[in-house]
């Protein structure tokens, strides 16, 4: 009984933080950020990053969007591997939580994130932190999204460095993410105290 009861809190830990690769096929390959194509696809998913934070609004200045871009594609590949994260993110999780891995679930790459991004002091950008799936069972992820100045997050741009693995960015529209409902954590607080009756 004790061990089922391991085992299933185990499973919902983890389960919120399942990954596959960019195309949503499989695992991430070990091999992606130490090769010179990978080079090539980090300053072209900088451009990307940038371009789809320019596109949210006009008063998106273009030196902040970029210095986000090139923020939110580069810090997570130093925190992966400062944080000895060679596995698929599950698999990751499961050190972390056996403490044999220090750091690396969703929620550290989230905190990260957010300080690096706040530490830049963004005039036209607004950090959001967000979790996703809260109102269901055993899948809540944690992570950055960023709006432009003023706009709720549902008008920004996900920034989650921890779904794909080992720090490799995903990043896209909050509302067309496919994989999560986001919302904020003060949302998420009042939605679980209602739920307790309290």
């Amino acid at each position: 009984m004790r061990q089922a009861a391991r085992a299933a809190a185990l499973l919902a830990l983890l389960a919120g933080c399942a990954v596959q690769d960019a195309a949503g096929t499989g695992p991430a390959s070990r091999a992606d950020t130490n090769s010179l194509a990978a080079q090539g696809q980090t300053e072209e998913k900088i451009a990307a990053v940038r371009d789809a934070l320019l596109a949210m609004d006009a008063s998106v200045d273009r030196e902040e969007a970029a210095r986000a871009a090139r923020i939110a594609v580069q810090q997570p590949l130093v925190w992966a591997r400062a944080w000895r994260m060679t596995d698929p993110p599950l698999m990751h999780n499961f050190k972390v939580v056996h403490g044999l891995r220090e750091k690396g679930v969703c929620q550290d790459f989230a905190d990260a994130m957010h300080v690096a991004l706040r530490d830049e002091g963004f005039r036209t950008l607004e950090i959001h932190r967000a979790l996703g799936n809260i109102r269901t069972l055993g899948l809540e992820h944690a992570t950055v999204i960023l709006s432009a100045r003023g706009q709720p997050m549902e008008q920004g741009i996900v920034l989650d460095p921890w779904r794909l693995g080992q720090g490799r960015l995903w990043f896209g529209r909050t509302t067309e993410d496919p994989r999560y409902e986001w919302e904020t954590p003060e949302s998420a607080r009042a939605w679980r105290l209602q739920r307790r009756g309290g």
